[in-house]
């Protein structure tokens, strides 16, 4: 790559180019048109390298960019997902009324600041039983459902973004088998009836 002109800094282009313009004026001034366009071809070629210069410059930040939040991306899961058991255990004692005074407030607070970094808890009694966010670890059956639900919500789940970090153990109840085909019997049984009672007519008259 042709050398850049001393004292110019990459991404300053208006100040490179002025100093190859100056150049180039006192070298072809009182010239032939030879060395004009000697020099012209000369400025052109000064002016691809800074701009080239530019463009790597910035992909070369943009990089820089994407590598640090990379960093912190990865560095703040790993400490969210090392709080997961503390949480766990807040969420153990409210349950047994033991989260008061103090403690209330420095829980609340956690919960506050990792909901702030992206740590969301999902897992609620009711949804649908989903295998790629939720862990069955009791099954049962059950009339009032209609599709495979999470009756119990044994241990939330939690995911930063799009990731899992643990999935939701659950309680899940299955429709009652032979729930939706109840009827099926009924209506075969008053068909059969109804044919019974044709035939019967026919065979009177």
């Amino acid at each position: 790559m042709t050398e850049k002109p001393q004292g110019a800094e990459p991404g300053d282009d208006s100040a490179a180019e002025e100093a190859v313009l100056k150049a180039a004026e006192e070298a072809v001034s009182g010239g032939t048109s030879e060395e004009l366009a000697a020099a012209k071809r000369e400025l052109a070629e000064r002016t691809g390298d800074l701009q080239r210069l530019q463009a790597e410059y910035q992909n070369y930040r943009k990089r820089v960019e994407r590598d640090r939040m990379t960093v912190r991306e990865i560095a703040v899961s790993n400490i969210l997902e090392s709080l997961v058991p503390v949480l766990d255990d807040i969420g153990r004692a409210r349950e047994h009324g033991e989260v008061t005074g103090g403690f209330k407030s420095v829980s609340d607070n956690l919960e506050t600041v990792v909901a702030k970094l992206g740590l969301q808890q999902f897992g609620k009694e009711g949804e649908p039983f989903d295998p790629t966010i939720h862990e069955a670890l009791m099954h049962s059956y059950s009339s009032d459902v209609t599709e495979d639900t999470c009756v119990q919500i044994l241990q939330p789940g939690y995911r930063i973004g799009e990731r899992i970090i643990r999935p939701a153990m659950v309680a899940v109840a299955e429709p009652q088998p032979g729930t939706q085909t109840t009827a099926a019997p009924d209506d075969a049984d008053q068909a059969t009836d109804g044919d019974a009672d044709k035939a019967d007519g026919g065979a009177e008259s």
